[in-house]
């Protein structure tokens, strides 16, 4: 990989007299007296318990398992040693437990040493640091509790210390062990001398985020409050919108009362993402860790209907009632005064005044028939009971479509605030719709970008969200608020990528798109600028590539095939009588394919086996395919404009569980759609379907039927860029993206109040493929210079795959 270093770029920035001989590639015109005013929330984060980003990460707990409420592997037994082993007599016991949502707890002999490892590869321990280890215990007699720090091999990393349980009802004991060496693989151990009943085992660094007890990793924390945030937004995600809305089930929906109140006493609940969340970080943590960072609250609820592929909906008005009054008791939470019912709980956990709630989320990703019958209910209470509190709906789970369209008329008709839209598309549907909200309608509902991101952590996708956040900023007056997303993602434990902070139990790193998402954060300004931009557009090619044949959990038989190019010369054929050489098998799963009896079959129920066929340089023709669905809960994947394992473009029918069809297009790793259509796939009927290809112009046919057309206009432009002012300050910023391969000098001029010849620039560049890892050197990082002969007008020469800001002051402020 060739690495270009941001510091050299910057050094060698061309001044303005030295760019001025170059002849300039675009030009970039500036009014400073036209101005928009922008939201002051634009940039914030998102947060959900997703990859370990609770326990295991952002909640400084190091003790796995410390309840023994692990959840069940079966009905009625339960993984409750997840993390633990046993040197001695232990069993799990649930008789008296210490409270109805922590039934289970650890009954040890005389004699029993406990240990447990903690996440990752074990305990961070670090030398001359001080813990403060905790236990609930009881006991018949008095037992002696010892607990040690110790390395992966059983040495100390620490001295003992010990704690006395007395004789009778369970009680909290508690002490401090000091760290004598350092390890990445610790563990803690607790020894007993007597017979004894154990639980709420825990092991917290003393040195949390600002010293919170019960509090956060300091390091993750610090890097998330370094994007100075302007809202959070959590718990979710799917967690927000999943698992079963019977109170007594162990797989229940997220309910904030259950994350409230001492920690003994909270819940431990299986997420969606499939490990256990103790809840240890919960709503309380939540609205303390937004106002520690100086950002808005802002919770989202479940509206009684599950998503994310589950399918649990509350129809009864009653049991609906009882979780729009949750939402009630919510806000009371949150903003009450400190003597009424839920307000007083705050206050009890050391928050008297309340948190100042304004936004309320609901749903998430909600687009069910029973949604939009249930969403009415939550929001006309919220409008009675607390008009103060701005509303956000959803838009469902995809950028555009049925779905999304169907999503904003009702939320229209529902009169909320704002919108909440999620999207993760590859670069190329972040660099060639900057413009997207440049049409949405200015008196309607205002947009929250809640999720998105490019699907890869590389230099390629932040980059392309970089040209996108320009097109947001210019957009400010509309969208107003943005979050990428994930935040967090345990290196361990990931179920999503990609993330802006990658982690394991002792280091950090900074992904490309958290440099992008810091840089924009810190430098949003108040107003945007009137600029206009003028450059030569970038060709783009026809689409080519070879063709093939794909199933998704499905079986299926392919027929005449042909390939015929625009003058109809034949570029390819196969009825598969003398089997199928001129094919590759390949894919995540190579499936079960065969030539046989006159047609080609794969007969596997796996995702992703293909096979292709044909050139990576054809271009403009016709292909034609006869399929047969004959077994699985999808249809077809006919792939064309393949030119690698990793780009191509398919025609999706009968996917998403045969729900719809779509046709995706992949690159860089990442894929998105370009457009759905509502054919579904039929098992035992054969199907004669043709894709014609012209230019960049897809038509697909079913048994001669068009199903859909369009133009791929995916492109990137020569420049993208945005100029924005701080109102208090007058800084000016010009924000210029360029994802080129080549330089782009660039004519710059700002008219209206002088600015000061000498500039504060930002550069961040790379090569495409530049990705920071977890325990390498990062090599996508910022770098900042003063530059001289500037002013209100220059030209500057962007560097190749680039993001660069120039601010400058206007003349008399320093």
């Amino acid at each position: 990989m060739t690495v270009v270093a941001a510091a050299a770029i910057v050094l060698s920035t061309f001044s303005a007299s030295q760019a001025s001989a170059q002849e300039a590639d675009a030009s970039i015109r500036v009014d400073l007296d036209d101005a928009t005013a922008i939201s002051d929330e634009l940039y914030g984060l998102f947060y959900e318990d997703i990859n370990h980003a609770a326990d295991g990460g952002l909640y400084a707990e190091l003790v796995q398992n410390r309840s023994f409420e692990f959840s069940p592997a079966d009905e009625g037994s339960y993984h409750s040693l997840t993390s633990w082993t046993v040197n001695g007599e232990a069993a799990v016991a649930d008789t008296d437990g210490l409270h109805e949502n922590n039934v289970h707890y650890l009954a040890a002999e005389a004699g029993t040493a406990i240990v447990n490892a903690g996440y990752n590869s074990g305990m961070a321990i670090e030398a001359g640091e001080t813990y403060d280890f905790s236990v609930w215990a009881r006991a018949d007699q008095n037992a002696n509790l010892t607990a040690r720090l110790l390395d992966a091999d059983g040495n100390p990393v620490s001295g003992t210390a010990t704690v006395n349980t007395g004789a009778g009802e369970w009680v909290e004991l508690s002490t401090v062990l000091n760290a004598s060496a350092s390890t990445v693989n610790g563990r803690l151990a607790v020894t007993t001398d007597a017979a004894a009943d154990l639980d709420m085992v825990s092991l917290f660094p003393q040195d949390t985020f600002l010293g919170r007890e019960n509090g956060l990793r300091k390091d993750l924390a610090e890097l998330i409050a370094d994007l100075d945030p302007s809202f959070l937004r959590f718990p979710g995600g799917c967690i927000v919108n999943t698992g079963d809305f019977d109170r007594e089930g162990r797989e229940r929906a997220y309910n904030w009362k259950d994350t409230v109140g001492p920690v003994e006493e909270r819940l431990t609940n299986q997420n969606f993402w499939g490990y256990n969340q103790t809840y240890g970080l919960g709503y309380y943590e939540y609205f303390q860790f937004a106002e520690d960072i100086g950002a808005q609250p802002l919770p989202v609820v479940p509206v009684g209907v599950t998503g994310c592929g589950q399918s649990a909906e509350i129809t009864d008005a009653a049991e609906l009632q009882t979780w729009v009054q949750d939402t009630l008791d919510l806000i009371e939470f949150a903003n009450g005064p400190a003597d009424s019912e839920w307000g007083s709980l705050r206050a009890a956990m050391g928050h008297p005044e309340p948190f100042g709630l304004t936004k309320i989320g609901l749903g998430n990703e909600e687009y069910k028939d029973q949604f939009y019958v249930n969403f009415p209910a939550f929001k006309e209470a919220l409008r009675e009971a607390h008009p103060e509190i701005e509303i956000v709906g959803n838009s469902g789970i995809d950028d555009s479509g049925a779905v999304f369209d169907r999503s904003w008329e009702f939320m229209r008709e529902q009169q909320v605030d704002l919108v909440d839209e999620h999207y993760y598309n590859s670069p190329e549907w972040f660099f060639s719709n900057n413009t997207r909200y440049d049409g949405y309608d200015r008196m309607g509902p205002h947009v929250f970008v809640g999720e998105y991101a490019s699907r890869s952590n590389t230099w390629w996708s932040a980059l392309s969200e970089a040209s996108y956040l320009t097109g947001i900023e210019r957009n400010g007056d509309v969208v107003d608020m943005a979050s990428y997303a994930p935040l967090l993602s345990n290196i361990d434990y990931i179920d999503w990528a990609p993330d802006m902070i990658w982690y394991d139990n002792h280091q950090a790193v900074k992904s490309a798109s958290y440099e992008v998402q810091k840089l924009f954060s810190t430098n949003a300004g108040d107003e945007v600028l009137a600029s206009t931009l003028e450059a030569t557009p970038i060709a783009s090619p026809d689409i080519q590539g070879g063709i093939g044949l794909a199933t998704w959990n499905t079986a299926a038989t392919y027929d005449d095939v042909k390939v015929t190019a625009a003058d109809g010369t034949e570029l390819f054929s196969d009825d598969f009588s003398t089997g199928a050489d001129g094919w590759t098998v390949g894919g995540n799963a190579a499936g079960a394919w065969s030539a046989a009896d006159g047609s080609y079959s794969q007969t596997a129920l796996v995702e992703d086996a293909r096979s292709t066929a044909g050139s990576a340089d054809w271009s403009n023709y016709t292909y034609e395919v006869k399929a047969t669905k004959t077994a699985g809960s999808e249809g077809f994947l006919v792939m064309f404009g393949v030119e690698g394992s990793d780009d191509y473009y398919w025609w999706n029918l009968g996917g998403w569980n045969n729900t719809t069809s779509a046709v995706e297009k992949a690159g860089n790793g990442a894929k998105s759609t370009l457009l759905n259509h509502d054919t579904v796939i039929e098992t035992g009927r054969t199907y004669d379907l043709k894709i014609e290809v012209e230019g960049r112009t897809v038509t697909g046919y079913v048994d001669g039927v068009q199903a859909f057309t369009f133009e791929d206009k995916e492109a990137v432009e020569p420049l993208y860029q945005v100029v924005t002012r701080n109102e208090d300050t007058g800084e000016v910023t010009l924000k210029v993206v360029n994802a080129q391969s080549e330089a782009v000098a660039t004519d710059v001029e700002i008219e209206g109040q002088s600015l000061r010849s000498t500039a504060e620039v930002t550069t961040i560049a790379c090569e495409p493929g530049c990705d920071n890892l977890l325990g390498q050197d990062q090599v996508v990082y910022p770098a900042t210079e003063e530059v001289k002969g500037l002013g209100n007008e220059f030209t500057y020469e962007f560097e190749p795959y680039s993001v660069t800001f120039i601010t400058l002051k206007p003349q008399g402020r320093h």
